[in-house]
């Protein structure tokens, strides 16, 4: 256990030096906490575990279920930040690690965490900015997305009440019903399940229907 004047002692030399001292530990100061892949085009580090950026994608593109290139291309930027907001905790981590390694030596126990903010100050103040981008980042193309599906859902469901009361409108004149008028994107079948289930509850059961047919879909690996 230290004595007390050796914990003023070390106190002091804080104060002049608590800089790394290695080569390795001056290159990464240097370098702005390494390349942290928080900027730029690459996304993946060599040190990064590729299956767990693969199950993130994964479960990124089943919540959202992009239909379109442009969807799929703010699905896979909202994958990308979500990857490198993931990053930075590990990146803190790692520069109070390099700094208890560092500085252990000249600063006493108590003040070492303070000495090692302050010694790479500019890394954390750099994390802390790209974290608040990034979040921004996040936040936009996510509204954007959003916005998108509900233009497009509501295209979709505009097509399907015209496709579904030209069905009506043909079952009641006794005439077949044209598919090619809607380019075969809804089946019979479906228009057919459809109109019942509006007959039934109006707009109001519409919602209920499709999530069944979805299911029904899935079950029979149609979607």
């Amino acid at each position: 256990m230290a004595t007390h004047a050796q914990v003023e002692a070390n106190r002091a030399n804080a104060q002049f030096s608590c800089g790394p001292s290695s080569p390795a530990g001056k290159f990464i100061s240097s370098h702005n906490a390494l390349k942290t892949g928080l900027t730029g085009r690459t996304i993946l580090l060599p040190s990064d575990d590729v299956a767990g950026y693969e199950k993130l994608t994964a479960v990124t593109y089943h919540k959202f279920q992009p239909a379109t290139d442009e969807e799929k291309l703010l699905v896979q930027s909202i994958v990308d930040t979500e990857w490198r907001l993931l990053r930075i905790p590990t990146l803190e981590a790692s520069l109070y690690a390099l700094g208890r390694t560092e500085l252990a030596a000249a600063c006493a126990s108590e003040t070492l965490d303070a000495a090692i903010f302050r010694t790479y100050r500019k890394d954390f103040s750099n994390l802390a900015l790209q974290e608040s981008r990034l979040n921004r980042q996040l936040e936009k193309h996510t509204a954007r997305l959003a916005q998108l599906q509900d233009d497009r859902d509501r295209l979709a469901s505009q097509r399907r009440n015209a496709a579904m009361f030209a069905f009506q409108n043909a079952k009641m004149a006794r005439e077949p019903f044209n598919e090619a008028e809607f380019g075969f994107e809804f089946s019979t079948e479906y228009i057919s399940a459809r109109n019942e289930a509006f007959q039934h509850g109006n707009y109001a059961g519409l919602p209920a229907f499709e999530r069944a047919w979805k299911a029904k879909m899935r079950s029979q690996g149609s979607e």
